[in-house]
């Protein structure tokens, strides 16, 4: 595993972090959980990404990892790089979702419980709360490090202005935005405008989530829809994105990474990875398998230019992007209840 430094803070991240978003909660056996979690640590991945709502269902995950940390890793705490994040609906009632200062630091005390924690690493606003001031949010941010809650903050789906917006407030609170996670991948290139640009000039690092776009970026849906998939199962992932353009794209797509020696979950990888502005790719699985194989993306990160203007052709937006409303600078919709 290679690292790289997140924006300008002194801090390092592994170029795959792995995130227990959909497949490490009570619905999976825990043994299962365990070897992806462990074995992903043995071979050099010390970031874990969480959130409170992860599982399913909501707050499985972080119980399942607090278990393999008391039972495995409790001796390794400081080689371990973790971070959860609250925003998305977790419990009933005003206070369960959103930005307030209210839900955020209540959050991540059920967190730390459910982690058998007494920090994180790095506690994220998942989702920009266009009817909370972000003065509040940030400052929520602000006091779970200065409790010992937190050591770092981040942000996740915020778009251009309000990240500059954020990491001004965060700046003159003396507590630096050290990163922000938006979702990046060949059919969901969003950030390559305006986002990138400021993340760069601000000194803030960049964590991709999605980069193989919920397992579109496979050749999972190559020969139709496995009985196992999350289209099946209901979850995130949309049948509809399962456009016939989507899936030519794909079929191309997997030529070129052919080509390069690589399967097409490694080449969707290294292609997030290409740009400079991003510290490290935040993948998911199901099995260890499926972590192993991302893990050979690391072994070709180069693109040549002719390589570059192939993928181009094909790596266009898919209409995947479902956290686009929480990206939008202009005030959102405060109904939505999308759960990553």
């Amino acid at each position: 595993m290679s690292y790289a430094g997140c924006g300008r803070s002194g801090l390092r991240l592994p170029r795959i972090s792995l995130g227990l978003w959909q497949n490490f909660g009570a619905t999976v056996p825990y043994e299962t959980v365990r070897e992806m979690v462990l074995k992903s640590f043995d071979h050099g991945i010390t970031h874990f990404d969480l959130a409170n709502n992860y599982g399913p269902p909501p707050g499985s995950a972080e119980e399942n990892f607090g278990r393999i940390l008391a039972r495995d890793l409790a001796s390794y705490r400081d080689e371990l790089l973790i971070s959860t994040k609250a925003g998305y609906p977790m419990w009933p009632g005003p206070y369960g979702e959103w930005g307030s200062r209210k839900h955020l630091l209540a959050s991540l005390d059920q967190s730390l419980k459910r982690m058998g924690l007494q920090y994180v690493d790095i506690l994220y606003s998942h989702r920009h709360d266009p009817h909370t001031p972000l003065e509040e949010t940030m400052g929520a941010l602000d006091v779970a490090v200065r409790s010992g809650r937190a050591l770092y903050v981040g942000i996740s789906s915020y778009g251009p202005e309000k990240t500059r917006q954020a990491v001004r407030i965060l700046r003159e609170l003396k507590t630096p935005c050290l990163i922000h996670q938006p979702s990046y991948s060949m059919f969901n290139r969003w950030i390559e405008g305006e986002l990138l640009q400021t993340l760069e000039q601000e000194g803030v690092g960049c964590i991709a989530f999605s980069p193989l776009a919920q397992g579109l970026l496979t050749t999972k849906y190559l020969n139709g829809i496995p009985d196992s998939s999350r289209v099946v199962r209901g979850e995130e992932f949309s049948k509809s994105m399962l456009t016939e353009r989507n899936l030519s794209n794909v079929r191309r797509l997997d030529q070129i990474a052919r080509e390069r020696g690589q399967s097409l979950a490694q080449m969707a990888i290294a292609w997030v990875l290409r740009k400079p502005g991003v510290t490290s790719a935040l993948i998911g699985a199901s099995r260890w398998s499926q972590i192993e194989e991302c893990l050979g993306a690391i072994a070709n990160l180069h693109f040549s230019g002719t390589e570059l203007a192939a993928i181009d052709r094909y790596a266009v937006d898919g209409g995947i992007n479902i956290w686009a409303e929480s990206s939008a600078d202009p005030e959102c919709n405060r109904s939505s209840s999308r759960t990553r």
